[in-house]
């Protein structure tokens, strides 16, 4: 009975999270960009970037003139947003590499492709997502929400942090965008049962990667500060945005969102835009542990500021991702 209570829960508070965003979203304005200064040919991966706010992320960080690499694992729509990026803007250089986060495998080999090109790497935008899916496995065994929102994630950035370090320096720092979510705030982490497999849920699963990516956004942002490592980390949260990540609703909840849609959400572009400030706002130059929502600093839960959790997250990640 209490794995069905349990369930219940997560399935209230996501909701709840969702009312109190676009009740936000209803009386304020989205986040408009300032003017942000040109990049001169640094590089930058985003992951998902084929679509959504990441293709919004990706061709705005090519229109300040840097070096885009679009990480996704759709080949044909990853070559298709690269194409239409070049005709819109005859500037900045974007290509695409193939990436599958929901592959332990296919991050290590992206890392070893990326590196073998020698290129540097000053911006890391982990985007890529899913958002209640049924209960599916990754080909590592991980829930699919755990495995590809924050595993996925947690393997490419320790494995590009040595491109990050070399790439940085005092005055011009790497940086490290992840992007987290409102849901966070009612995200639970069960350590014992990371996978759901006691119990189920969509959206408990979703909320979980969440505040997953959110203590590991600030447990490394406290590392790279330890070592004196010219890199920062910055979480940020889009807000609710009209994206295919909603197509997994409950039909009910659908068929509510449709009317609503166009006035309460955001568009991809106003939902990116607070991820492009993070990756190239010259005022954010050597900040990092921040939780950015509409271009503004918001306090995260109090959940994701526990550095015990933090410490053992980690260290789970690391044997469940094979690292030292």
């Amino acid at each position: 009975m209490w794995w069905l209570l349990s369930c219940i829960l997560g399935f209230i508070r996501l909701y709840l999270d969702g009312v109190k965003v676009l009740l936000y979203q209803l009386f304020n304005r989205s986040f408009t960009l300032p003017d942000l200064p040109k990049q001169n040919g640094k590089v930058a991966i985003v992951t998902g970037g084929t679509r959504g706010m990441g293709y919004e992320i990706s061709r705005h960080l090519a229109s300040l003139d840097m070096h885009v690499v679009i990480a996704g694992n759709e080949e044909q729509e990853g070559l298709a947003a690269v194409k239409k990026i070049r005709e819109d803007l005859n500037q900045g250089k974007v290509e695409f590499m193939y990436l599958d986060l929901a592959s332990l495998t296919s991050v290590r080999h992206f890392v070893q492709r990326y590196k073998a090109k020698g290129l540097p790497l000053h911006v890391l935008v982990n985007n890529a997502g899913v958002m209640l899916v049924p209960e599916r496995r990754t080909e590592d065994g991980f829930e699919l929400h755990f495995g590809l929102n924050y595993l996925g994630h947690f393997l490419l950035t320790n494995l590009l942090l040595d491109v990050l370090k070399k790439s940085g320096k005092p005055g011009k720092c790497s940086r490290i965008v992840i992007m987290s979510s409102a849901t966070h705030y009612g995200g639970r982490l069960t350590l014992d049962d990371l996978q759901g497999r006691m119990c189920y849920s969509a959206h408990g699963a979703y909320a979980q990667s969440k505040l997953a990516l959110l203590l590991f956004s600030y447990h490394l942002q406290d590392e790279l500060w330890v070592r004196g490592d010219s890199v920062t980390v910055n979480a940020v949260d889009p807000g609710m945005v009209d994206t295919a990540l909603y197509d997994n609703l409950c039909s009910p909840a659908q068929l509510a969102k449709k009317p609503f849609a166009k006035l309460l959400f955001r568009t991809p572009a106003e939902g990116a835009s607070t991820a492009i400030y993070s990756a190239a706002a010259s005022e954010l130059e050597g900040i990092g542990g921040l939780y950015l929502y509409n271009g503004r600093k918001t306090e995260s839960s109090a959940l994701s500021h526990d550095q015990r959790l933090q410490n053992k997250l980690r260290k789970e990640s690391c044997a469940l991702v094979g690292l030292q």
